[in-house]
């Protein structure tokens, strides 16, 4: 059965997702970022850049959240769109892997935990995923899915960030970005995004943002013990 290396935070709710909307079997393997656990060497074995989510399937492993779809989707033959809109669900499906999911995990981290010495950053990283943002929104006008007619891998990948959207643009969240908020309450509506949430509720992670966590989830931060 397929193994789902699991921490509730985007990237892992993408797959989530993509697994409860394709009705795959697959097995939790809660991994606790918070307490480090995404740096033991037994992980590390699973994905060699110490992040969730990987999968491990019938001996094979994939890590980063959009290799894993598009494996998934190559392999199962779900979500993958037509063929003819191959091109816009690859550039999407990027716009989104070094785009979207980037600045906004750094306008996140330099809005609520670097010192607050740091506006330049801060500024910096918020603009650029406000004008990700406004990408997207520009392109979903008049649309219903990011790519095509149908909905996709792209707007499971989407949905994964943009759920985080009050964090990552401060208490506004979508309201400035009606097309791309219509996508996202569209998407939030079906039966499989309850069950995607409902799978880390019965996992005991950890939660307290201390010291501890700090190190874990920012080691490059701090020197080598």
């Amino acid at each position: 059965m397929l193994k789902f290396y699991f921490h509730h935070t985007p990237n892992p709710m993408k797959v989530a997702l993509f697994l409860e909307e394709t009705g795959l079997e697959f097995q939790v393997v809660p991994v606790d970022t918070l307490k480090g656990e995404q740096h033991s060497a037994e992980y590390r074995l699973i994905n060699p850049n110490g992040k969730t989510p990987a999968i491990e399937d019938d001996g094979q492993r994939v890590f980063d959240s959009n290799a894993i779809l598009l494996y998934l989707s190559e392999k199962t033959g779900k979500l993958g769109g037509q063929p003819e809109d191959r091109a816009e669900l690859l550039s999407w499906l990027m716009f989104i892997a070094s785009g979207l999911g980037p600045f906004s995990g750094q306008s996140v981290h330099f809005r609520n935990v670097a010192p607050k010495d740091q506006e330049y950053a801060a500024n910096r990283y918020l603009r650029e995923a406000q004008r990700h943002y406004e990408v997207l929104d520009k392109h979903m006008q008049g649309r219903e899915f990011i790519v095509g007619d149908e909905f996709t891998l792209v707007d499971v990948a989407a949905w994964g960030w943009i759920d985080k959207a009050p964090v990552v643009l401060g208490e506004q969240g979508l309201t400035p970005f009606p097309n791309l908020s219509r996508w996202f309450e569209s998407i939030n509506s079906r039966p499989a995004v309850a069950r995607a949430r409902d799978i880390p509720k019965s996992i005991e992670f950890k939660s307290e943002f201390d010291e501890e966590t700090k190190r874990a989830l920012f080691p490059s931060n701090y020197p080598k013990d």
